[in-house]
């Protein structure tokens, strides 16, 4: 797990999973270019990752428009050269149904989750090519399994993880590797984002208990850590492959 001299970008860097991944990788002595939008967590993450031992180089943007995330790869390039690891991990959750999910909304899910993670990836490839470098997609157990009620997101991920293997398969041949992380309910401020009230998001934290087999929902951390592995000369046979990190709720069936 040494990432000394290795470039890594991490989209959605400033919460959740992302920040607890950069701080992972920081610790690991990577050379870090953290994207967000939102410029003050980013700066936290930041502050977090010096104290780990690594200054990141931030690069601000909307990866749901081309042309931030054209400008965030050029930016990247710019400042380190190269690219060793690419860490898709910028996403949104909406809630609907195909009885009420709009096109606006669809749109919006689709294309962060997935079109920008297409964007940037193309973009990425070839310097990863030249690294024989590797990619880490954060998918979600809901692209593995169904679940009412986010329909829109439920899509978005499946494609995530076609996406990997596809991706996988595709660059194989020139010692690129891909894979995927599919975390179970984790504790971010992913939930309050799409629209969620702290005393609804509490309920689901407690309704997590019973729909994870280990009894609880997970850890960015726990996340950060799948995603390091995967990233790293540890997993140097691996690719293709979409990682559960999920407490063993993609196992799960009603009784």
């Amino acid at each position: 797990m040494n990432f000394a001299g290795k470039v890594v970008l991490i989209t959605g860097a400033s919460s959740g999973i992302g920040a607890a991944t950069a701080v992972k990788f920081a610790k690991y002595g990577a050379c870090l270019a953290l994207n967000g939008r939102n410029v003050e967590n980013l700066n936290k993450v930041a502050d977090q990752c010096k104290a780990a031992g690594a200054a990141p180089a931030l690069v601000v943007g909307d990866i749901s428009k081309e042309a931030d995330t054209a400008r965030v790869w050029s930016e990247t390039l710019k400042q380190y050269g190269k690219l060793d690891v690419l860490v898709n991990n910028a996403g949104i959750i909406e809630t609907g149904s195909i009885e009420n999910t709009s096109l606006e909304q669809y749109d919006r899910v689709m294309n962060t989750n997935l079109r920008a993670l297409y964007h940037l990836t193309m973009l990425a490839t070839p310097e990863l090519v030249k690294t024989k470098g590797n990619i880490v997609n954060v998918s979600s157990v809901n692209g593995i399994r169904s679940f009412p009620g986010v329909l829109a997101y439920n899509i978005s991920k499946m494609g995530v993880d076609q996406f990997t293997r596809c991706v996988a398969l595709e660059l194989a041949a020139k010692g690129v590797r891909a894979n995927c992380v599919n975390p179970g309910v984790t504790v971010t401020n992913l939930h309050k984002r799409g629209g969620m009230d702290e005393a609804t998001y509490q309920k689901f934290l407690e309704h997590s208990k019973t729909t994870h087999a280990l009894g609880r929902p997970g850890t960015t951390e726990e996340v950060a850590n799948a995603i390091t592995f995967l990233a790293s000369d540890l997993a140097s046979f691996t690719t293709g492959l979409s990682l559960a990190v999920d407490g063993g709720r993609h196992a799960m069936c009603p009784r």
